[in-house]
């Protein structure tokens, strides 16, 4: 090999890192359009915005989950008649009275295909209990599945930026900036992470969230093109000894 830069790496390794990357980036689409049909609909409206993080960490203080939920990701689940009515259930306090004869029913008909025994990343609404714990205020997310999901995302997400940083490293670019970029990704997932945190607490923080997500695809974005480029165009390929 001539030098240490990524025109110049024999073609296996190319195949290797280019398989990678280009995996990384679909994963990241694929990422995008899951946040989008969850958090994206929080509010009800197609798009994600300031007032769907804030219902997703900080909740809803107007309503129960179960409400929010079915006026937006889950909307297309059950006819609007459906749904209406169980949100008129909800607002009523859903009584246990009404389980039993009607709503038990409604329930196994419209939710249980996810939200059953067998599911068990999922609430088990064929129980009266767990239907009760989401027609209650809007409390966002518990400190416990912030827990969870902020080291999922802490350990799995830096190992991504770990793997796309060292693939950069060989690129021939200002090395000044080659750091910050290399930086830029860790930095803004912390922040992206901390926020929801905040958020939990005080909903002025959701546009952390925003920046964070933002800032880390930015930086991820112009590493993996710009990687892919010198490996394969000539024209930003470096070949000279």
């Amino acid at each position: 090999m001539k030098d240490w830069t990524l025109g110049n790496f024999p073609l296996a390794l190319r195949v290797v890192f280019t398989s990678f990357l280009l995996t990384i980036g679909v994963g990241l689409m694929m990422a995008g359009a899951q946040i989008m049909m969850t958090h994206g609909m929080a509010d009800g409206k197609v798009g994600l915005s300031l007032d769907d993080i804030v219902y997703s960490y900080y909740g809803n203080k107007t309503g129960s989950k179960i409400e929010g939920k079915l006026n937006g990701s889950m909307q297309a689940m059950a006819p609007d008649e459906v749904r209406l009515d169980i949100i008129k259930w909800a607002r009523a306090g859903a009584p246990e009275a009404d389980w039993e004869p009607k709503y038990k029913a409604v329930f196994a008909q419209y939710c249980a295909i996810c939200h059953s025994a067998e599911q068990t990343a999922l609430p088990n609404f064929t129980q009266y209990d767990n239907v009760k714990h989401v027609t209650e205020t809007d409390e966002g997310a518990s400190f416990s599945s912030l827990t969870r999901v902020s080291h999922i995302h802490l350990f799995g997400i830096s190992f991504i930026f770990m793997f796309v940083g060292m693939i950069f490293a060989f690129a021939r670019f200002n090395q000044t900036w080659k750091i910050v970029l290399i930086i830029t990704p860790f930095a803004f997932l912390i922040i992206d992470v901390l926020s929801w945190w905040l958020t939990k607490l005080m909903p002025e923080f959701a546009w952390f969230t925003i920046i964070g997500g933002f800032g880390y695809s930015v930086a991820s974005g112009i590493m993996l093109f710009t990687s892919l480029a010198q490996m394969w165009l000539p024209r930003f390929r470096d070949t000279t000894a």
